[in-house]
């Protein structure tokens, strides 16, 4: 089984992680240094980038040039008058930078993808997986089983952090190698690998859309009102938001169809069909396998082994999601139409200090970067960021500094469920409004 699993993984190169978007900026995502710009007519030969870090130049410049630089200040001038409003900064304001910017502000190294380096954390972490098991099935005592169950709920939830950056390839540059191990990781938490990979493609290609984002986008005013209260109350009363992405794998978010596992699916082209079965057929053996497990070490074990860390993790999962596109103390924008783009999009992500479980889950609350950049390898993400930091300004919304363990998020999150409900049916830039029956007022903040 494990050779065919080997093979099926690997049989041929997946396609592009991240193809042209639908909308907005274009980049060629096959090599991450290539950046298409477009061209700026000063009057002159053009000028020719290529990926961003050596230039070609023609030099031959007319005297013409100095009124089209003129007019570009003038308009660049306008664009920052924009982020202010009434003296205060306006977040859903296109921004006076490019994303161009942001990506020559950042070292060149830190595109580099190192698959030992990757595969190190990868064997790291699983050692710390059967460590744990290990440890507590010697001991198999009630003082034990609640340490072991949130320490390996955590380690689910870093083998599913190192999955994604395999979906993402920043895991390598090698799509077999990329494969093989994100259905290794995926598989063994219950997760269908290309399925989820390809819906996650989907969420990045349209991060802060209301219509066309896929994770935790927000729910449109009418849709909102015409979910039952039950729902409602499922939805945005805890601990059943962090129960949700076992459901979502299933059948997706309110408003939307189809499933992870099927390769009908309308999350899927034609094309994909073939890896959505194989991941498939592998969640299925893991499923077996665990089945199989619970009549020889009876499933009561199993339940604490397994069951109950499988529940952190997912936990985990729907806490990070949620958090870093939710809660910050001023209002996040929401993008329609002409004023949605890639970059504009990404801004709206937020990043989480998480104290010592960021070393653990890979640094992965360095989101905004992550974002606008996936190709990032996760162990480059913190010094990408503090460089793009001084291009990016207020539309960086600094992290709130965590303890060792990140008990303040759980307020964060308590409070976003009580505000953050729905967001008007029109409207190209919108911000999340209130129902006052579920915060718990007769307003709406």
């Amino acid at each position: 089984m494990a050779s065919w699993v080997l093979s099926e993984c690997g049989i041929r190169p997946l396609p592009r992680i991240y193809p042209k978007p639908k909308t907005g900026l274009t980049t060629n995502s096959s090599n991450p240094k290539l950046l298409r710009l477009p061209k700026l007519d000063l009057g002159c030969s053009p000028i020719t980038f290529s990926s961003g870090l050596k230039e070609e130049r023609n030099w031959a410049l007319k005297v013409s040039a100095p009124v089209r630089i003129q007019q570009v200040e003038e308009e660049d001038n306008k664009q920052r008058e924009r982020i202010i409003i009434n003296g205060e900064f306006d977040p859903g304001a296109p921004p006076p930078f490019k994303l161009a910017d942001i990506r020559a502000a950042i070292p060149k190294h830190c595109w580099v993808k190192d698959p030992w380096r990757s595969m190190s954390y990868v064997v790291r972490d699983v050692f710390v997986v059967f460590g744990l098991a290990a440890v507590a099935a010697y001991f198999n005592n009630w003082v034990v089983w609640p340490l072991y169950w949130f320490a390996q709920g955590t380690m689910f939830w870093a083998l599913f952090v190192l999955g994604h950056d395999c979906g993402h390839g920043s895991f390598s540059s090698n799509p077999k190698l990329n494969s093989v191990v994100g259905h290794i990781l995926h598989s063994s938490i219950l997760v269908p690998y290309h399925g989820w990979r390809i819906s996650h493609r989907t969420h990045h290609q349209n991060h802060g859309h209301v219509e066309n984002d896929e994770s935790w986008q927000p729910l449109s005013e009418k849709t909102f009102k015409n979910l039952d209260f039950f729902t409602k109350k499922l939805r945005f009363t805890l601990p059943f938001p962090l129960l949700a992405y076992p459901v979502y794998l299933w059948g997706r978010s309110p408003g939307k169809t189809g499933s992870h596992f099927d390769p009908n699916s309308d999350l899927f082209v034609p094309s994909e069909r073939k890896d959505v079965i194989t991941s498939t057929v592998c969640w299925t053996a893991m499923a077996a396998l665990l089945v199989g497990l619970s009549f020889v070490m009876g499933p009561v074990q199993l339940l604490k082994l397994y069951g109950v860390p499988y529940l952190i993790f997912v936990m985990w999962l729907d806490l990070v999601t949620y958090l870093h596109h939710h809660g910050h103390e001023e209002k996040l924008p929401w993008y329609r139409g002409k004023e949605w783009n890639y970059m504009r999009g990404g801004l709206t992500t937020l990043d989480r200090d998480y104290g010592w479980i960021n070393n653990i889950h890979h640094d992965i609350g360095t989101h905004v970067i992550h974002h606008l950049f996936p190709q990032i390898p996760h162990y480059h993400l913190i010094e990408a960021t503090e460089a793009a930091r001084p291009v990016l300004g207020k539309y960086y919304r600094e992290p709130k500094k965590s303890g060792p363990l990140p008990f303040h998020i759980l307020g964060v999150l308590i409070r976003s469920m009580r505000k953050d409900h729905y967001v008007s049916d029109s409207g190209d830039v919108v911000y999340y409004q209130t129902d006052p029956q579920l915060s718990g007022s007769q307003k709406s903040n």
